[in-house]
This record gives C-alpha cells, structure tokens and sequence, in this order.
C-alpha cells in the first residue's frame, strides 16, 4: 500500500512543503524508522526528536534547515491529519508533569 507523507522542511527563509511515498503492509502506519528511512533516501539525514508533534531533526548542526515536520499521512482511504485543537484539548485533561524542586 502506498502512503503519501506530507511535511514541512524549516528554512530561515520560511518552511517549505514536501512529500514523500512509502510503500507499507495494508493497514500499516508508518513508524519511526520507515520515516528515518524515508528521509534519508532523501538526503535528509534526521532523527525524531518530538514523537507526539513528529518533529524530526538534522543529525549535522551545520544544516541549512533546522527541522522537518511531518503534517498529514495519505493512504488513500483515511488521512492523517494533526488536530491541534483536539490535541490541545487532550493535553489540558491530562494531569501535567510535576515541577522539580
């Protein structure tokens, strides 16, 4: 099954909008590394450094973009979108991390 992954690549000039394609098993999500994978074929050489938001960031500090975040999945039958406020929602109800000391 094909999956269309669309992100934004961060540029101090504004962020600008890619896609990618990976092939997964039917009913698959794309993980962690699938989409390492996949931006590396791309010459993005990054790690996941936000799981919820799915921002990745460059290995080398030295980039000409600071991060790239992945905004939609399209599988052809439902489509993954952030909702920001249903997140922001969710992330009020649940009891916050205590504060050190």
């Amino acid at each position: 099954m094909e999956c269309i992954v669309h992100f934004e690549v961060q540029h101090p000039q504004g962020p600008k909008p890619l896609r990618g394609l990976l092939f997964l098993k039917e009913d698959q999500v794309p993980g962690e590394a699938e989409l390492v994978d996949m931006f590396k074929d791309m010459e993005f050489n990054v790690r996941l450094d936000n799981r919820e938001k799915l921002i990745f960031k460059p290995l080398n500090p030295g980039e000409s973009y600071s991060e790239i975040r992945i905004t939609s999945f399209d599988n052809g039958k439902e489509k993954y979108k952030q909702d920001n406020n249903l997140k922001s929602i969710v992330g009020n109800l649940l009891p916050q991390k205590p504060t050190g000391l």
